[in-house]
């Protein structure tokens, strides 16, 4: 199902959860991905995979919501890869980012032992951080 309206907005009551959220570049980055990705492919998990490595780009996930990233790129290995690509993701947390940004959002997230983390094992802490709140935000 297209995620776009015909005025080209997103559709606030298709889009995942965490999207809903989000700012509204979040969104649109998505959408339009998403809405281009099933005109072209016609299959809608493929086209869900293609939006969300889109908004990787622009974007990282911090708790249970996108921000835009600092600086654009690739956020994990899956990201920089085509369709065939089968690379760790870092669920949408920046791995790309400093370990000092890293830090920073673990954190804001209230991480605890965060001071005493690698970079691999703040990532890894992020990302299990936002999926319990977004499983949260879901009321599961």
């Amino acid at each position: 199902m297209p995620m776009m309206s015909k005025s080209g907005k997103p559709k606030k009551s298709e889009l995942p959860s965490t999207l809903a959220r989000s700012d509204a570049k979040a969104q649109r980055t998505f959408a339009k991905a998403h809405d281009s990705a099933l005109e072209e492919y016609g299959d809608e998990e493929r086209a869900y995979r293609v939006g969300y490595q889109a908004l990787k780009h622009t974007h990282e996930k911090v708790g249970d919501s996108w921000r835009p990233k600092p600086e654009s790129g690739p956020s994990d290995a899956q990201s920089k890869g085509g369709k065939d690509t089968d690379r760790p993701t870092a669920g949408g947390v920046d791995a790309n980012a400093s370990k000092e940004h890293l830090y920073e959002l673990a954190k804001e997230l209230k991480i605890p032992g965060r001071s005493k983390m690698s970079k691999d094992d703040l990532v890894e802490a992020l990302q299990k951080e936002s999926a319990k709140r977004t499983k949260s935000s879901r009321g599961k």
